[in-house]
């Protein structure tokens, strides 16, 4: 086998951008004892991305990229992100108004020593009406402050609380074009006419109308839901999740603020609706709202006509942007010399801003997998396995979000709790949780994007029942976990005044 020497990233967006800056990083490029790394992209096709959120793992990646985080802020309209508060998921609102439970990203509070606080929470420990969410963490209470979860004197992608952010992702893919080709890869405006292959069946080169023929040892795919290699050419079938996340459509909208100084939502806000929900994102100067939807359950004038009344007066002008969505992933995302990152691989709905966390994680294994000797064979057969378990995973997060519902008023509902509609994994795991809380052994640790701890702020925030009444004798330190729930709540007083608001954090990165 020859060395790879040569890649041809097909595809730009955020996909197509982060994956040539991180393999930039990692392999080096030509001159320099590297890879010549060359992304081809149409100027014709734009970016699907509407308002991003992500996953706290963008931190390292942007660091591992070398872009300083104010940069990033003052660049990407970003703003921070820590967690996503669900109103309506559990009961659909009533003549009492509106419920919500909130998936904070920091880990519960346990002091070296101390006691695991689930169990004891669950034992009633914490007070007969605190969530779960707000008793083992400052963070709820920070961000329902409208407070930021760092200071100002906090180093780059450092601070007390655990954080992602919102950013507009048409900048975004423009930030990690600038500093991708920075690093060295080469960039080239092209449109893909066709793919051809060679007699063993692999890639022999990508037909570009102003280009010609372009050849490489390893392409990879990031054409968006097109999947024009991995799909078109090759042939890779695609693994439907059509019959348990049945939400296919998306409607957008960019919303200014009713002021310029208006508080920011350092949170995504994800409300529920008759046949999908909604997202609220906050970015520096307007907020993205969008609504998520099941064609099988609405159509889209009614879609619409809800995401309109969400929003209110403020849409009265503004015309939504409709999307549709192929929600699954590919049988196999690595064949031959190709392998998929980004929406050619696959897509998990927008829940959980899983998208760009599964655009690092297949940027990761091909950076650190990397077969440099060109024996691509056992390196493909690990990342198919690798990324077909990480999709099936964080399709069951996301699914336990739905299944574990209370509403009654709409099919969209119903269906989404039908025994059919679940994975045995998570069915199984459901049934283990009724007698004990989710533990670390539950979760292959490097299989997931979201930590255990995410999976239990979820799960008990959809009111889900563990029964410890026959197993009290195995948690003795009642005293100590009831202290400790009672300093966390100093704590986030605190911790409150300590922080900054969330506006002005962002006004201070972006004059920085």
């Amino acid at each position: 086998m020859a060395p790879i020497k040569n890649i041809l990233i097909v595809g730009g967006g955020t996909a197509g951008w982060l994956t040539a800056g991180f393999l930039a990083r990692t392999l080096g490029i030509a001159g320099e004892g590297g890879v010549v790394i060359t992304l081809v992209e149409s100027s014709d096709i734009g970016i699907i991305g509407v308002g991003e959120g992500t996953f706290p793992s963008i931190r390292g990646t942007l660091s591992t990229l070398g872009i300083d985080e104010a940069v990033f802020i003052r660049e990407c309209s970003a703003t921070f992100k820590q967690g996503i508060q669900f109103v309506d998921w559990v009961h659909a609102p009533g003549p009492a108004g509106s419920s919500h439970y909130f998936h904070p990203f920091s880990q519960p509070s346990q002091r070296q020593g101390g006691p695991d606080l689930l169990p004891y929470w669950l034992l009633g420990m914490a007070g007969k009406d605190a969530a779960f969410a707000e008793a083992a963490t400052m963070q709820k209470r920070v961000a329902d402050a409208h407070h930021g979860p760092k200071r100002l004197t906090d180093g780059d992608y450092l601070g007390p609380m655990n954080y992602a952010y919102h950013f507009d992702a048409g900048k975004f893919a423009g930030l990690l074009s600038r500093h991708a080709k920075s690093l060295g890869v080469q960039h080239r405006i092209g449109t893909v006419e066709r793919v051809t292959l060679d007699s063993q069946g692999a890639i022999d080169a990508v037909f570009t109308a102003e280009w010609g023929a372009l050849r490489a040892d390893l392409y990879i795919d990031c054409t968006g839901f097109r999947a024009e290699l991995i799909g078109k050419a090759l042939g890779s079938t695609f693994h439907s999740l059509r019959d348990s996340l049945f939400v296919d459509r998306a409607l957008a909208m960019q919303v200014p603020y009713s002021q310029a100084d208006a508080p920011i939502a350092s949170y995504t806000i994800s409300t529920a609706h008759e046949a999908g929900w909604t997202w609220d994102i906050g970015l520096h100067q307007r907020r993205g709202v969008g609504y998520v939807y099941s064609s099988r359950h609405t159509d889209d004038s009614r879609a619409e006509a809800v995401l309109r009344a969400h929003i209110g007066a403020a849409a009265d002008d503004l015309t939504p942007r409709i999307l549709k969505l192929d929600v699954g992933y590919r049988e196999a995302h690595w064949i031959k010399n190709c392998v998929a990152v980004g929406l050619s691989g696959g897509f998990i709905e927008p829940l959980e801003a899983s998208g760009i966390g599964l655009i690092e994680t297949a940027a990761y294994l091909v950076g650190f997998l990397f077969p440099k000797d060109g024996h691509m064979a056992p390196v493909a057969k690990h990342f198919n396995s690798f990324m077909r378990r990480r999709y099936e995973r964080v399709a069951d997060f996301v699914k336990m979000h739905y299944c574990l519902t209370q509403r009654k008023d709409h099919a969209f509902w119903h269906d989404n709790t039908a025994p059919g509609s679940i994975s045995d994994t998570l069915r199984d795991q459901l049934s283990m949780w009724r007698c004990r809380p989710p533990h670390r052994l539950d979760f292959v640790t490097d299989l997931e994007m979201y930590p255990p701890s995410s999976w239990q702020y979820v799960l008990y925030g959809m009111e889900f029942k563990t029964d410890l009444s026959h197993s009290q004798a195995a948690y003795p330190r009642m005293d100590e976990a009831r202290d400790e729930f009672a300093m966390i709540q100093k704590m986030a007083q605190r911790a409150v005044a300590d922080l900054p608001t969330h506006r002005a954090l962002v006004d201070a990165m972006c004059a920085r």
